[in-house]
């Protein structure tokens, strides 16, 4: 089941790096529990996590909001969803991660993180399987960012690495 807990120190992370990286205020919107496969938004930077927690974190905006989010984070004005504009994308999602694996090690759950994925394209169903994720939507200036997280806390005695969310890509 998806553990609650893991969810505020992504919360705080994401406040955190998005107001220092780009001088955004974020406030938590709706707050949801789903079991079904996801569609993609515009864009979804997928990030792995092994250890002590487990599972995936997917944050899913638009091109818009994506843009307005990298202008200000380099300091110039994107109007193309270009590859540095990619990479900057990814690389917040990458930042907001390792934030937050580094609350979760102060309060007991050390995790690793894999390098993010970006998917693009609006409708892609990405499935964590029967593994239930927690819906949060972060509101900001530029846009609103849709954080999903499916994670889990590892089983007792297990090694880390061998127990995973699994997840399943289906392009149209």
């Amino acid at each position: 089941m998806a553990n609650v807990k893991f969810m505020n120190p992504f919360v705080e992370a994401a406040a955190e790096v998005l107001a220092k990286e780009a001088g955004a205020t974020v406030e938590r919107g709706t707050l949801s529990l789903q079991k079904s496969s996801m569609t993609s938004d515009q864009i979804t930077v997928l990030l792995s996590l092994v250890g002590q927690v487990q599972g995936v974190v997917l944050y899913g905006l638009s091109i818009e909001t994506a843009l307005k989010l990298v202008s200000k984070m380099m300091g110039q004005e994107f109007t193309e969803f270009d590859n540095l504009a990619q990479s900057g994308v990814a690389e917040l999602g990458n930042v907001i991660t390792g934030c937050a694996t580094v609350k979760l090690s102060k309060e007991g759950f050390d995790a690793e993180i894999s390098p993010p994925t970006l998917v693009q394209g609006e409708g892609i169903q990405i499935s964590t399987l029967d593994f239930p994720r927690i819906v949060v939507q972060l509101k900001t200036e530029m846009g609103d960012i849709t954080v999903h997280l499916a994670l889990r806390e590892s089983p007792p005695g297990s090694e880390s690495g061998k127990n995973y969310v699994p997840i399943a890509i289906q392009m149209k």
